[in-house]
């Protein structure tokens, strides 16, 4: 017999997945689109009570309003590994589950770390710009600084700064960490002090989750510590760096420069950033490979699948 619309678990989308997943979606699910909806609060009206399953993206998230007014909602699956944008109390408390996709994202976040320190520390898009524009005729380009041979400090310590580590061991680097506690399974340096750790290296590596926990935790002091001849990279959520602090030492160049894959008011960014020639501005996209995006969705598929087949979820958050 075939399910009908009616038939098949209502899931509402709180934005667009890749076609790929949306093809795989449609003929599975009832989906209510909710950036498609001309009149918001009318499509959550007239769906909430069906609706037992939020797709959502680590952006958008979910929020205790948006949950509250859907009485029979089940699970939460969200297209990314963070979190925070979730209200995790408010979905514990109703007994929703909620899932993400971790680990199918953590080696192209690593390295994209990683070309993001050679970008700023190399200055590549300047020396790509110094070509095309005709300056190298006219002038070799400046010098700049390498890599290989530094010292690197990692702000968090979990898959994706373990993944950061192993990759720039074959840069011949010394590697320090700063995390909640030392880690029995590393031999690199523990710092139980972010501001130490940032007077030690001469490049640090943001890969922290986000949430109110690491809100503005590099901040001005941090900032200071690192000095005028060391570079910052932060690949994990545009909340764990102090926004204004971090402006005003790339201005005053109290910092070398920095390679940014994330922001605080992401993608409408601060104008100032357009303005600095020692930032590596990248759109959010440590995830954006063919690969990994196809993978994320994949898994999000499955954990819906799991729950309505009342088996154990694939990726459920604590």
């Amino acid at each position: 017999m075939t399910s009908t619309p009616s038939d098949l678990p209502h899931v509402l989308m709180c934005g667009p997945y890749p076609s790929w997943d949306m093809e795989a979606l449609e003929p599975a699910y009832t989906l209510h689109k909710l950036w498609e909806a001309g009149d918001r609060e009318a499509l959550l009206k007239a769906c909430a009570p069906n609706v037992r399953a939020i797709a959502t993206r680590g952006e958008l998230g979910a929020s205790a309003e948006l949950m509250a007014g859907l009485p029979a909602l089940e699970i939460v699956s969200c297209y990314g590994v963070g979190t925070d944008a979730i209200d995790l109390t408010s979905a514990r408390a109703r007994g929703i589950r909620v899932t993400n996709t971790p680990d199918v994202l953590t080696g192209d976040v690593a390295d994209l770390a990683v070309g993001l320190a050679l970008s700023a520390m190399r200055r590549i898009p300047a020396g790509d710009a110094h070509v095309r524009n005709g300056t190298w005729a006219q002038r070799n380009m400046d010098l700049v600084t390498r890599l290989h041979g530094k010292r690197v400090g990692l702000v968090g310590y979990g898959r994706i700064g373990a993944t950061v580590a192993r990759r720039l061991t074959g840069f011949d680097v010394e590697l320090g960490y700063f995390a909640r506690a030392a880690r029995s399974d590393s031999t690199h340096r523990f710092f139980a002090s972010l501001t130490d750790l940032a007077e030690w290296c001469d490049l640090l590596i943001v890969t922290l989750a986000g949430g109110a926990a690491t809100k503005n935790m590099v901040n001005a002091e941090v900032l200071r510590a690192l000095g005028p001849q060391a570079w910052l990279v932060n690949v994990s959520r545009g909340s764990t760096v102090e926004e204004p602090a971090l402006l005003d030492a790339l201005e005053k160049r109290q910092i070398a420069g920095a390679g940014l894959d994330v922001f605080w008011n992401e993608p409408r960014i601060d104008a100032r950033f357009m303005a600095l020639d020692n930032v590596v501005l990248q759109p959010h996209h440590g995830s954006g490979t063919d690969e990994t995006r196809r993978a994320m969705g994949q898994l999000v598929r499955d954990n819906l699948s799991a729950h309505f087949a009342g088996l154990p979820l694939l990726t459920p958050v604590a």
